[in-house]
C-alpha cells in the first residue's frame, strides 16, 4: 500500500498519578518519537499528539492517601513528566492535559453526539457503595480475594498477580479502600457502549483490514500479539461496557439525569487525542479535521500491550459510531520492559525513574534513547540492566561511532586545517563504502515504516561500523607519508559517512545528531538528502571536534545498582508491607486458636473447602481456598488460627463465618499458621 503523506501519531497518555520510568519510555515514547522524527525529516506532515491522563479513581485514591486534592496530584506529575519528555527530546507537537476545559468540552460534545445517535444503552445495575463515605465505589476503590488465583489484594477491575480482568462483584470478601469496611450493593444506572453491535465489522477490520468496504490496512503489517489479543476478545463475544461512573472527579455527564456521574476514564482519555489535536491545530493555523477525518491521513497509536483492547476495539467502536472519523492503520503495541531480570514494580520501587536518570547522567539522554531502542520490547518482553547500558555506551557508541567520528574530524583538522578535501580517483574499497552510504537510508526507512525500530537503529549503526572499518583498513595516518593524495579521498568519504550518520541517527539520538552537525558546521540535512555522496561539499570548513560520547565508569554503574539494592522492598523476594495501621486497629482483630472438626469440598469449586471449626466459644463454618493444597480428610483435627470477628459472607452459597489464617510462599503453596506448643482451643492470638 502507498504511504500517505499526512500522519496523526498518538502516544498513550501517561497517567498523571506518578513519574515516568524506563518501562514507559521503552514501551511507548521513544519508538513513537523515532517514527515522528523520521517522517518529519522525510518532509511528511505530522501531528504527534500526547497529553497527561488526569482523571480516574487512581488519582483520587492517591490524593486521599496523601491528604491533597486531585489537582495537586495531576499538577505535580504533569510538570514532572513533561520535563522528562523535553529532556529526552520527545518531540510532541502538543503535550496537553485532559483536565483542561477544552478537553471536557470535546468529550461532552462527542458524548452527546453519540447519545443522539442512539450509540448507548442505559442500564440499571447494582454496584458497591460505601455507606460510611456515602458514595459508590469505582473499581479501584475495592479490593478483595481474586476468584481465579486467591490473591488477597486484587482490585475490582483486575488482579495484578494473575492478570485476570475482573468485575467488583467477582471479588471474594470485598473491602472498600476508603472506609476499610465491607461495601453494600446498591442500585445505580449508567450509560453503556454495546460493543456486541460492533463485533462483525471489528472482526473484518482486524482480520482483513477492511472497513466500510474499503481496504484501509494490511493485517500482515500488524504485530501478531496485537491481532491475537484483539481477536481473543472478539471471539469470546463482546459485551456492553459502562462508559460512566459515579464519581466527582472527571468529565461530567452533560445530561439532566447524569448528576453525580462522570465519563469513565477509558472513554474520555482517547478522546484526549482529538481535543489535543484541536488545540494544536487552532494554534498552528491547521484544520484539525484533516488529521482525524481525511482518508489521506495515516492514524497510528503507540502504546504498551495493556492498552491494546482500548485502541483496537473500544476507541475504534466510538470512532465508527461518530461516523466520519478514520480508524487506525496500525497499533504497534510493545510488550513490557523488565529491570535487572525482574518485573518492573512501582509499588516496590523496582524501577529506574526518568527524572533520576536525567539527574544522574546529565547530557547522556541520547545514550538512554539508544539503549532503550536497542532492547525495545517490540515482540516480547525485554530486559534493561545497568551493565548492558554501560557496555552499549562504551563499546558501541564510544568505541565505534564516537571513535570513527573523532578520528575523521581530528585528521581533517590536522592535515587540511579543517577544510574538506576533494575526492580523487576511487578504489574498490571506496566504491563499496559509497554504496553503503547510498543504501543505508533506504534500509532504515523500510524498517521504521514497518515499526521495527530495533532493526532500523541497528542498520544505522552498521554504517558507523563501516566507517570505523574503512579508516582501520585504509590507515590514512600512514598513507599521508607516502600517498597524501590518497588521503584526500579517504577523508572526504569519511566525512560523507559522518554527515550521513548525523541524518540517519537524528530520529534515534536527536541531541547527538545536532551536536555532530554543529561539528561539521552544517544545518542538519533532511532524510530526503541522506545517501548522497556530497552531503558535505569540498572546501567546506568544519568546526573543532568534540567528544561525542563519554565513557561511563564502573563507579557510576555500581552506584545505580547499589541504589536498587538499598530499597528494602527491592531486595526482598516477598510482597511489600501493607499500609501502616495503629495498635487500636490491631486490637479490633479477634484471632483465636481453633480446631477443625470436619471438612468437605464445596460443590463446583475446585479451590474451596467447607470447614467446621471449634473456636472454644462456638462451632462455626468457614469457607477457605485451600482445596488445592490440602485434602478434606487430612485437615480434620488440625489446629489453626482463625479470625473470628470478620463479618460473615456467602461464598458459593455457603455462609462463611470467619477466616483461617494461612502462610503463602512465592510458589503459592499454603500452610496453616498453628501454635508450636499445645495451646487449648479458644485461646487468643495477640
Amino acid at each position: 500500500m502507498a504511504h500517505p503523506k499526512r500522519h496523526t501519531i498518538t502516544a498513550a497518555l501517561p497517567y498523571a498519578n506518578g513519574p515516568l520510568h524506563l518501562g514507559h519510555l521503552a514501551g511507548v515514547y521513544i519508538s513513537s518519537d523515532i517514527y515522528a522524527r523520521f517522517l518529519r525529516s522525510n518532509g511528511e506532515d505530522v501531528a504527534f499528539i500526547c497529553a497527561s491522563d488526569e482523571h480516574g479513581a487512581a488519582i483520587t485514591l492517591r490524593a486521599k492517601k496523601e491528604g491533597v486534592s486531585p489537582k495537586d496530584i495531576i499538577d505535580t506529575y504533569h510538570k514532572t513528566n513533561k520535563e522528562v519528555f523535553e529532556k529526552l527530546g520527545v518531540s510532541f507537537d502538543i503535550y496537553d492535559r485532559t483536565s483542561e476545559s477544552h478537553h471536557h468540552e470535546t468529550a461532552q460534545e462527542l458524548f452527546l453526539q453519540l447519545e443522539k445517535k442512539g450509540a448507548f444503552v442505559k442500564k440499571e445495575s447494582k454496584q458497591y457503595f460505601d455507606e460510611e463515605f456515602n458514595q459508590f465505589l469505582a473499581d479501584r476503590y475495592i479490593t478483595g480475594q481474586c476468584p481465579k488465583c486467591d490473591y488477597d489484594g486484587a482490585y475490582g477491575d483486575q488482579c495484578e498477580k494473575c492478570g485476570s480482568a475482573l468485575s467488583p462483584t467477582e471479588l471474594i470478601n470485598p473491602i472498600s479502600t476508603l472506609s476499610k469496611k465491607i461495601p453494600v450493593l446498591k442500585k445505580t444506572s449508567h450509560w453503556y457502549l454495546p460493543l456486541d453491535r460492533h463485533e462483525k465489522w471489528l472482526k473484518d477490520w482486524m482480520e482483513k483490514g477492511i472497513y466500510n468496504g474499503k481496504q484501509i490496512h494490511d493485517p500482515k503489517d500488524w504485530k501478531n500479539q496485537v491481532i491475537g489479543q484483539c481477536m481473543s476478545w472478539i471471539n469470546a463475544g463482546l459485551l456492553p461496557r459502562a462508559i460512566t461512573r459515579d464519581l466527582d472527579w472527571g468529565v461530567k455527564v452533560p445530561l439532566k439525569d447524569g448528576e453525580g456521574k462522570v465519563l469513565y476514564v477509558w472513554f474520555d482519555a482517547p478522546i484526549g487525542y482529538i481535543s489535543a489535536t484541536k488545540k494544536w491545530a487552532s494554534e498552528n493555523n491547521k484544520n484539525w479535521e484533516d488529521y482525524w477525518k481525511s482518508n489521506d491521513t495515516n492514524l497510528v497509536h503507540f502504546l504498551a500491550k495493556d492498552n491494546i483492547v482500548f485502541h483496537t476495539i473500544i476507541f475504534p467502536a466510538i470512532l465508527s459510531e461518530l461516523g466520519d472519523y478514520i480508524l487506525p492503520t496500525n497499533v504497534p503495541a510493545n510488550e513490557f520492559l523488565n529491570l535487572e531480570g525482574q518485573k518492573l514494580s512501582t509499588s516496590r520501587n523496582w524501577a529506574v525513574w526518568g527524572k533520576d536518570f536525567i539527574a544522574d547522567f546529565p547530557g547522556q539522554e541520547d545514550v538512554l534513547r539508544y539503549v532503550l531502542s536497542s532492547i525495545a520490547p517490540e515482540n516480547k518482553d525485554s530486559d534493561f540492566s545497568w551493565k548492558d547500558f554501560q557496555a552499549r555506551n562504551n563499546n558501541e557508541l564510544g568505541a565505534i561511532f564516537g571513535n570513527f567520528v573523532n578520528r575523521t574530524l581530528v585528521l581533517t583538522q590536522k592535515y587540511y586545517n579543517g577544510i574538506v578535501p576533494k575526492k580523487k580517483e576511487l578504489e574498490t574499497i571506496d566504491k563499496e563504502v559509497l554504496k553503503s552510504i547510498a543504501e543505508a537510508p533506504n534500509k532504515i526507512e523500510a524498517a521504521i515504516r514497518s515499526f521495527r525500530f530495533r532493526d532500523a537503529q541497528a542498520e544505522a549503526m552498521k554504517l558507523a561500523r563501516v566507517g570505523n572499518k574503512y579508516l582501520a583498513d585504509t590507515e590514512p595516518w600512514k598513507e599521508i607519508k607516502t600517498n597524501p593524495e590518497r588521503v584526500k579521498t579517504i577523508l572526504n568519504i569519511s566525512l560523507q559517512i559522518t554527515a550521513t550518520l548525523a541524518v540517519i541517527f537524528e530520529p534515534f539520538m536527536p541531541q547527538k545528531a545536532a551536536a555532530l552537525a554543529k561539528m561539521l558546521n552544517l544545518n542538519l540535512p533532511k532524510w530526503t538528502e541522506a545517501g548522497s555522496h556530497s552531503l558535505i561539499p569540498s572546501n567546506h570548513t568544519i568546526n573543532k571536534p568534540e567528544i561525542l560520547f563519554t565513557k561511563i565508569e564502573d563507579a557510576q554503574i555500581d552506584a545505580q545498582i547499589e541504589k536498587l539494592k538499598k530499597t528494602t522492598q527491592n531486595t526482598s523476594k516477598f510482597p511489600p508491607m501493607k499500609d501502616e495501621i495503629t495498635f487500636e486497629d490491631f486490637t479490633k482483630l479477634d484471632i483465636r486458636v481453633g480446631t477443625i472438626t470436619a471438612a468437605e469440598k464445596v460443590k463446583k469449586a475446585d479451590k474451596l473447602l467447607k470447614l467446621t471449626v471449634d473456636t472454644g466459644i462456638d462451632t462455626r463454618t468457614v469457607v477457605s481456598g485451600i482445596a488445592e493444597h490440602y485434602n478434606a480428610e487430612d485437615v480434620v483435627g488440625q489446629k489453626v488460627s482463625i479470625l473470628l470477628n470478620l463479618a460473615s459472607r456467602k461464598i458459593r452459597g455457603v455462609e462463611s463465618q470467619g477466616m483461617i489464617l494461612m502462610a503463602e510462599n512465592q510458589e503459592g503453596d499454603l500452610a496453616f499458621v498453628s501454635p508450636t506448643k499445645d495451646i487449648e482451643t479458644g485461646n487468643t492470638i495477640r
